[in-house]
């Protein structure tokens, strides 16, 4: 990671950026409702997605995975309908690991050349490529028709006669049929699978339910999942052998970074052994998705180099913006991870939550700025948005299996008119959008390009002041937030209003702030408003607070630069 900047990740879902078909016809097939393409992310889209102040970005759904849409020109099959989520089929059920999806490709024969464009283009842009790993589940119809001569395809040499054995690939159900929830749609015949294989969320029933990742299967890395839960690392298990081999082929792709969904149903021991062996010829990210808070530093000391932070840090920021929880809570929610803070990656949206500005959640987007504020500045460590967050994007279409549930959909084939009327057919000049989405692109862009580029911000200390507030009566730590950031001669001031008013407050700051930090006591220095640019001289003091008015669902982000106060002949 650069330490000169702060790591912000762009998600985005490729099949719906560059789509502008307009039509949105729920359960809409290819050819009704259209799909991006690679190619949608010209130079010019990826400078603008630079200009919010993003280093890497995370293109979700590039390979190839189950759907009910056929290429049989270019010997690619549709799945059974009955065997993938929705029309397009869920990202997360990977097909072919070595492939790119069609759908992606402006000539399919040329999919892959059209990837490697796309990492070259990003790279030019300045930014880094991150994508999805999926090591826990395949597609039920999973098949490489492309991989390396020297890689084995999954599944392929299992003794399937057991139920568990370390050189499968895969969980059986030996002698029996799977029956799956789904209706066979269009199909003439029903799905078959024999010997049944156990579904991805570790389900080893004939009858996974719609509540299961019915349309994917588990994978074996040498642990009994379904029997006494014994390990079988030594020798090493085949699948590691091959899941190592896959993450190799997109390093040298050029892929700078893997996410790697559900990590945490993937043991410790395989991060362990292929992590470094990925990364040893140059510098490879790793990003863990990882809920439960016990398993957090197995998987950080296994060579992640960060994790999802959403049962903590998410689901009490979420909390605080709707009302439900005190302010305080934040301080309680980063003190729990206070040796790993610096490797937690926060975010507010991303593809499986519900969008701010959705009836579900905020019901604005004006509304979770004030998170935002939050997330990018309280520690060093990675911040994520999620493509659309930063025009306000609701979520609020009936898609289809997707449904209407204020998430933008992974299933379907669909456009998000914020991004249409924010990409204008390649002018990218704002002029289809509204006056609120411009204005909250602006501050996001303020934020994120400008304020997250601060010393203070990237590299500096923290210290927090919610403890010494908590009894004054003209702070409200239920609805106000506040903390200090401090890198050498800079001190940013941060105050965040969760309150939908402008709020006058004062603002202790104790003795130890000043000691702990080195801050001068009452001496002047030249303050900046990083959010509105505008300057004035200014003085911190432990001898009384320090009033300040925070306009509503917003902050005050006030640097005090001492010159050379902090020298010992400024002192």
């Amino acid at each position: 990671m650069n330490s000169d900047r702060k790591m912000i990740i762009y998600q985005t879902l490729p099949r719906l950026f560059g789509n502008r078909n307009r039509t949105c016809r729920k359960n809409g097939s290819l050819s009704e409702n259209g799909t991006g393409k690679l190619a949608d992310f010209t130079y010019r889209a990826l400078h603008e997605i630079r200009q919010l102040g993003v280093t890497h970005i995370w293109y979700t759904g590039i390979i190839e995975h189950a759907t009910r849409t056929g290429y049989t020109p270019y010997g690619i099959a549709r799945d059974h309908s009955a065997a993938v989520k929705g029309i397009a089929g869920s990202p997360y059920a990977i097909r072919d690991y070595y492939d790119i999806d069609p759908d992606l490709a402006g000539n399919v024969s040329c999919r892959m050349a059209e990837f490697e464009e796309l990492v070259e283009r990003t790279h030019r842009a300045g930014l880094k490529v991150i994508i999805d790993f999926v090591p826990n589940h395949v597609a039920r119809h999973y098949y490489s028709d492309v991989k390396p001569i020297t890689a084995g395809n999954l599944g392929r040499q299992d003794n399937t006669f057991k139920s568990f054995d370390p050189n499968n690939n895969f969980y059986y159900l030996p002698g029996r049929m799977l029956t799956l929830p789904a209706d066979a749609g269009e199909e003439e015949f029903e799905y078959s699978e024999f010997p049944a294989k156990a579904t991805g969320n570790n389900c080893f029933s004939l009858h996974p339910s719609k509540n299961d990742w019915y349309d994917t299967v588990k994978l074996n890395y040498g642990v009994d999942c379904a029997g006494d839960g014994s390990c079988h690392f030594d020798p090493v298990p085949d699948t590691w052998i091959k899941m190592l081999d896959i993450l190799l082929f997109w390093v040298g792709k050029g892929v700078d970074g893997f996410r790697c969904d559900m990590a945490e149903m993937v043991p410790v021991e395989f991060w362990r052994w292929a992590i470094p062996r990925a990364g040893a010829t140059r510098q490879v990210c790793f990003i863990a998705e990882v809920y439960r808070p016990e398993l957090y530093r197995d998987y950080l000391h296994s060579h992640f180099d960060c994790l999802y932070d959403k049962v903590g840090f998410y689901d009490t920021l979420r909390n605080v913006i709707c009302g439900k929880a005190g302010a305080t809570a934040i301080t309680q929610c980063w003190q729990s991870v206070e040796d790993i803070r610096d490797h937690m990656l926060y975010f507010l949206e991303n593809h499986d939550e519900q969008r701010i500005a959705s009836d579900f959640f905020a019901g604005s987007a004006e509304a979770g700025f004030p998170g935002l504020l939050v997330a990018a500045t309280l520690h060093v460590n990675p911040l994520m948005i999620y493509f659309g967050q930063e025009l306000g994007e609701r979520g609020m279409d009936d898609e289809g299996y997707s449904g209407c549930d204020g998430r933008t959909t992974i299933f379907d084939y669909w456009s998000l008119e914020s991004i249409r009327n924010w990409m204008n057919d390649g002018l990218f000049d704002g002029a289809l959008l509204t006056g609120a989405q411009q204005a909250l692109r602006r501050a996001y862009a303020r934020l994120l390009d400008g304020v997250c580029r601060e010393p203070a911000i990237v590299k500096g200390a923290f210290f927090d002041l919610m403890y010494v507030n908590r009894d004054n009566p003209h702070f409200n730590d239920h609805r106000q937030y506040a903390f200090l950031r401090k890198h050498e001669r800079e001190v940013i001031f941060i105050v965040v209003n969760f309150d939908c008013t402008e709020q006058t407050v004062r603002v202790i700051i104790p003795p130890e702030a000043f000691r702990l930090l080195c801050i001068p006591d009452n001496q002047p220095a030249l303050r900046t408003d990083l959010l509105t640019g505008e300057q004035s001289l200014s003085t911190l003091t432990e001898m009384c607070p320090y009033e300040i008015t925070v306009p509503g669902y917003s902050g005050k982000l006030l640097k005090f630069n001492y010159d050379n106060l902090f020298s010992p002949a400024g002192k």
